[in-house]
């Protein structure tokens, strides 16, 4: 049974606003006035990063919220443990990501660990997830949704505008579970991409650096300039 808030979610864009320490828009009230931005233009959901910002975007914004918080910038650091998944539900995260691969976790606990009690608190789980086998275990111990979002290396940042989305994961995940939702993350840069990994199957499709990164944006035009 897919939960209604899940449901929601299928066949749309979730935008992922977020900024990094020290960049201009690092701040919560300019988060959320980005996720209403992209709410009133048709984001079905939002994906964002840190207590505050949880909590600001949640009372802007109508549509469901994935929480996550990020702590560190090596091995596991995407809601690396129980308590910063709790804590994302307590700012108010309808749905809260973890990472989902099997790299050990600065607690020392499992990835089981961390979702069972979770899920007995009645908390939506997203598995970020780096490949199919990732997904696999996600889903047989009780994630809710299973995405893509680390199965490329490096910072999303990082990447250029030619660098697409891992729409071969999709098409493998969906195939492999065509009734759970595998969602797309990572690397989606146009519309084009985005379509891509509808038509591979994916339950929604996430878009962040490409809608709420304007230094990456730039970049992109600069480089394109400038050659």
């Amino acid at each position: 049974m897919i939960d209604p808030v899940i449901q929601q979610l299928k066949g749309k864009l979730i935008v992922s606003c977020q900024a990094y320490m020290g960049e201009p828009l690092r701040h919560p009230e300019t988060m959320a006035q980005m996720a209403r931005a992209c709410e009133l233009g048709g984001a079905g959901g939002i994906r964002c990063q840190g207590l505050s910002d949880i909590s600001a975007i949640k009372g802007r914004t109508e549509v469901p919220v994935v929480g996550i918080w990020k702590e560190g910038h090596e091995g596991v650091y995407i809601t690396p443990t129980l308590r910063h998944a709790r804590a994302c539900v307590a700012a108010g995260a309808d749905i809260v990501a973890v990472d989902a691969t099997d790299r050990p976790r600065p607690d020392g606990k499992t990835l089981e660990d961390t979702v069972r009690p979770l899920k007995e608190e009645g908390v939506l789980v997203m598995a970020d997830c780096a490949t199919i086998e990732d997904i696999r275990h996600a889903f047989a111990i009780g994630c809710d949704i299973a995405s893509t979002t680390l199965s490329h290396p490096g910072a999303a940042i990082d990447c250029g505008m030619a660098d697409g989305p891992d729409v071969a994961l999709v098409r493998q995940a969906t195939t492999e579970f065509p009734d759970k939702p595998v969602i797309c993350e990572g690397r989606v840069h146009t519309p084009a991409d985005a379509k891509a990994a509808m038509d591979a199957g994916a339950w929604a499709v996430v878009v962040g650096t490409a809608i709420t990164h304007p230094t990456s944006i730039t970049s992109w035009f600069v480089e394109a300039v400038e050659g």
